[in-house]
């Protein structure tokens, strides 16, 4: 392989979120020059409904769950990503060159393209030596900000990498948007189940692992990063709603009345964050956002009756 050219797509840049993923996917939609805000990312995309909760509170809740349900979505707001594959410190050369040519032949093509090993990570350009990979956080050095071809060696033995593309594509209709995303906020705990795995719990039995875990993991790194990421979500749900509300005015009752809740809830779950807080306060912390949260999917079911028939 012999690369004369470096190249660099230029004006591209991840959003600074602790969700990395809608750091990703907010900075593709800037550089195709969609006009999307990060309300309606988090909210159209579905990821502001999201809670994914490991039984031991890792702190890959926010990156083990079913991302293939949720791509529907992303397409709707005129994203379309593709997963190029998942490799490991046991995956070839043959295979991570031909990764490689393919992320590189995106690249040439104007695509964004991005990868997810710890956290997810745009991918800005390459040069002879490897590519390019945006951080999420100015002034951290984690996640690395170079992947050299072959090696890999930026990542060391904790090699367990996704590449994709992330193409524009035809955006669905405002409306048609919202009504998938809603319906998708409510699957989410009405078949937890389908999205994620049987060491994870998501909607109803996040809060369930999480709250079983606390006396345990309270304290842990994955309680913080946990309740930063979904807490992160739940203030992004509340906003989408007082989008929904200024563009349907017909139910703007009902869309403050979520975006409030769900301001209550971002509100406990930053709290749940404090690694030195009483378990007892925060399981309390802990079941009353679960209970909101119920609260609000039936509102957000009896919501999406009311907006369709519109």
């Amino acid at each position: 392989m012999k690369i004369d050219h470096p190249m660099k797509l230029e004006n591209l840049a991840m959003a600074p979120f602790n969700t990395t993923l809608m750091g990703t996917l907010k900075g593709a939609a800037d550089y195709y020059d969609l006009g999307i805000d990060a309300p309606m990312l988090y909210g159209g995309s579905g990821h502001a409904f999201l809670i994914n909760i490991h039984k031991e509170l890792c702190p890959s809740g926010p990156y083990c769950w079913n991302l293939g349900a949720m791509t529907p979505l992303l397409e709707n707001l005129g994203l379309r990503m593709t997963d190029l594959g998942f490799f490991s410190v046991q995956s070839p050369p043959t295979e991570r060159e031909a990764v490689e040519a393919e992320v590189r032949r995106a690249l040439d093509a104007g695509i964004v393209c991005s990868l997810l090993n710890m956290e997810n990570q745009l991918i800005t350009g390459y040069d002879a030596e490897g590519f390019h990979a945006a951080q999420p956080w100015p002034k951290h050095d984690f996640p690395p900000a170079r992947l050299s071809f072959g090696s890999w060696k930026e990542l060391g033995q904790e090699i367990h990498i996704n590449f994709y593309t992330i193409e524009k594509c035809p955006p669905a209709d405002p409306k048609a948007t919202i009504l998938a995303s809603l319906n998708y906020a409510v699957d989410l705990f009405a078949r937890p189940e389908k999205h994620t795995s049987a060491d994870y719990g998501i909607g109803p039995r996040a809060y369930d692992n999480w709250i079983a875990a606390v006396p345990k993991c309270g304290a842990s790194h994955g309680n913080w990063w946990n309740a930063t990421v979904w807490s992160e979500c739940r203030r992004m749900a509340s906003e989408y709603f007082g989008e929904i509300g200024r563009r349907h005015p017909a139910v703007a009752r009902p869309a403050a009345d979520l975006s409030a809740a769900y301001t209550a809830i971002a509100d406990h779950l930053a709290a749940a964050s404090n690694k030195e807080m009483d378990a007892g306060q925060k399981i309390n912390l802990l079941e009353s956002a679960k209970v909101r949260e119920t609260e609000a999917i039936d509102k957000i079911a009896a919501l999406t009756a009311q907006l369709r028939a519109l």
